[in-house]
């Protein structure tokens, strides 16, 4: 069993307190401008059109994260606190909100620019989403939130912050597959072959996390009170089309290749 009473802040200095979070998030997307940069350069794309699209892609994943959580797991507050919805230093962001967002400004980019596949661009970003949303679960861990439910194994962490009972440490869980199933695929976009399948990418990206996602929800716990009576939870329920979505990209991608 393992005790973690961890501080959110990386250090303080006075009022200047540097959260972890926050520093996952800004690794994540700076690898991912990074990758996006050398990815477009390779498909002739200049680096206007990579700081663009990586500027659609950031407000996206705050705006969707946002309206994700507003919408899925709270609707009644929010809906009579309209104010409080952009007030995203309150707490409060959903992952599946955020990458559906994150698909629709790929989208929107790709009607504004020429010879440019929406599935080709998705592919470039698929890894780094992924690769950002697994840290970002680290930083969850930092904050004791997202916790897991309550267990014997022998690696349960108890959450100071939260209760003395020793908990699946399930944002490791997520964090853990999210990266290795990033880190697969930007080795297999390394290479020409696996790049001709378009769609390919971004298909086994969200098939293979959101059924990973679907499974990891049995240990963790509810969000919001009103999923205590539901068979399946709603990180469950958003994660099923998100997987489905991604199966059917990857048989069209074999198909077309084939």
């Amino acid at each position: 069993m393992i005790e973690w009473n961890g501080d959110s802040a990386i250090f303080r200095i006075g009022a200047f307190a540097p959260r972890w979070y926050g520093m996952m998030f800004f690794i994540g997307f700076w690898v991912g401008q990074n990758y996006l940069t050398l990815n477009f350069k390779r498909i002739g794309k200049t680096q206007k059109d990579s700081t663009k699209l990586f500027i659609y892609i950031f407000v996206a994943t705050v705006v969707g994260s946002r309206l994700g959580h507003c919408l899925f797991y709270a609707p009644e507050y929010y809906m009579s606190n309209l104010l409080e919805i952009p007030m995203v230093w309150k707490g409060g962001l959903a992952s599946h909100g955020g990458y559906a967002a994150v698909l629709f400004s790929i989208w929107l980019f790709v009607k504004q620019t020429k010879n440019l596949s929406f599935l080709c661009a998705a592919d470039i970003i698929g890894p780094a989403a992924l690769f950002t949303g697994g840290l970002v679960r680290i930083g969850n861990f930092f904050n004791s939130e997202i916790v897991g439910k309550v267990t014997d194994l022998p690696w349960a962490v108890v959450f100071k912050q939260v209760d003395i009972f020793p908990r699946h440490p399930a944002q490791l869980y997520e964090a853990i597959g999210y990266l290795t199933i990033s880190f697969s695929l930007f080795y297999l976009y390394r290479f020409e072959s696996w790049r001709k399948k378009e769609g390919a990418t971004v298909g086994t990206i969200l098939f293979v996390a959101f059924v990973f996602r679907f499974f990891i929800e049995f240990v963790k716990e509810n969000q919001s009170t009103f999923e205590h009576g539901m068979f399946i939870n709603m990180g469950q329920i958003l994660s099923i089309p998100m997987a489905l979505l991604g199966l059917v990209l990857v048989v069209w991608s074999y198909r077309k290749t084939d």
